[in-house]
């Protein structure tokens, strides 16, 4: 049984957690796009564990996590990061592979980077941690993969700042990385976990382009970026906010403002904590936007809606959802590719009443209270979608969990 878990926003909607609660009946993790660019936040038993190439899967004491071939492996960030997992009680050794096949993000690539940024027309708000750059160069087929740190030839050909950059890492790596989709054809008939970073919004060919990430944060994606088969997918998971958010420019429908809204953004954000796990920015915070949540649905065949951050709107009176886009006097319910009519779109607002008491308690959908059933049987109509998983707080036990997903169906 495979299960595939991506964001159906612009990322940060809370896949991190919902990982990690799944991961408890899994038998193996594995992520399969982005970087260091991603930013997962687990809390558990008190603890904040913060990752960025890590699968969430890590904090389980007998679980083992995959980086797959989608990837771009900072080996410096990676390595600092499993030393603080290590300083928090986690021990990791022995139980991380990495794909040979995956590419490698050098120092030099993130001034590349950077600086691309700064000379664009259009900024796209780029974290800077070399990713584009990467993804770039390998589709220009002039990028470095693990497999090519144990050729010789290949290495000693490598300028002289890269290889004197990779060297300590080549003896620390070489026991992690394995043929993953042997491995995974092999592990065939367990349950395994795929995990996305980004969203679906953040696709480079399904998101808004070219405001996006550079790599397959769509449920396809899972198949590519690890080595297995399409047909092997046997769940897809999207998971989405209760509100929308963004971090970075590009278009944003939805995103509050101040002239229409008040300081709705500035509540949002600080009851959410919504400030990136990578970069520390402020993101961008407005109303849950249902036709981009059914475009996700339509372009990832999304089984199963999961919906976090609803307890965010706990004390709120009323509750509002785009459900359509003003465009140009007309009123439309799809997802344009054009960046021009993105930023030219009004939501159209639909008011639901608030539930005004804390959800934090809530251990099953009928302990919810009516409003807040009500706000989901909408986003499910809406959206086509069942949403089988509800989150109430940070914590795993804080989850609301509607129907067996390691079965099928």
């Amino acid at each position: 049984m495979n299960i595939v878990v991506i964001g159906a926003q612009w990322g940060d909607e809370g896949k991190g957690k919902i990982v990690d609660f799944l991961a408890v009946d899994s038998e193996l993790v594995v992520r399969f796009s982005g970087g260091a660019n991603a930013g997962h936040t687990v809390v558990t038993g008190g603890t904040t564990y913060k990752l960025h190439l890590i699968p969430s899967g890590i904090i389980y004491p007998d679980q083992q996590v995959v980086l797959g071939t989608g990837m771009v492996i900072d080996p410096e960030a990676m390595f600092k990061e499993l030393a603080i997992l290590e300083e928090q009680g986690i021990d990791w050794k022995g139980r991380i592979l990495v794909s040979d096949r995956a590419h490698i993000v050098l120092p030099s690539y993130k001034e590349r980077d950077k600086q691309m940024d700064k000379e664009r027309k259009r900024p796209i708000g780029t974290t800077g941690r070399g990713i584009g750059i990467t993804y770039a160069l390998k589709a220009h087929r002039d990028g470095v993969r693990l497999a090519d740190l144990f050729d010789d030839e290949f290495f000693n050909d490598l300028p002289d700042g890269d290889r004197e950059f990779l060297k300590p890492y080549r003896e620390k790596l070489q026991p992690m990385v394995a043929d993953i989709s042997s491995f995974l054809h092999e592990k065939m008939g367990k349950r395994i976990l795929f995990e996305g970073a980004q969203g679906t919004l953040l696709d480079v060919d399904h998101g808004t382009y070219p405001y996006c990430s550079s790599g397959c944060s769509v449920a396809a994606g899972a198949a590519i970026g690890s080595g297995i088969g399409p047909r092997k997918i046997d769940r897809i998971l999207g998971v989405f906010k209760a509100y929308s958010t963004r971090v970075g420019n590009g278009p944003f429908p939805s995103e509050f403002r101040d002239d229409r809204d008040g300081n709705l953004c500035e509540i949002v954000r600080e009851t959410g904590r919504e400030y990136g796990v990578t970069t520390g920015r402020p993101r961008r915070c407005g109303y849950l936007d249902l036709v981009a949540l059914r475009y996700a649905c339509m372009v990832n065949s999304i089984d199963s809606l999961v919906q976090t951050h609803i307890d965010v709107y706990d004390e709120f009176d009323e509750i509002k959802a785009c459900v359509g886009y003003e465009l140009d006097g007309k009123t439309i319910h799809h997802f344009p590719a054009s960046i021009a009519e993105l930023n030219r779109v009004e939501p159209v607002l639909k008011s639901f009443k608030g539930w005004k008491q804390s959800l934090k308690d809530c251990r099953s959908y009928d302990d919810l209270p009516k409003e807040a059933r009500v706000y989901l049987s909408f986003i499910q109509e809406y959206t086509e979608t069942p949403v089988d998983i509800v989150s109430v707080g940070y914590e795993r036990e804080q989850t609301i969990l509607r129907t067996g997903l390691w079965t099928q169906s």
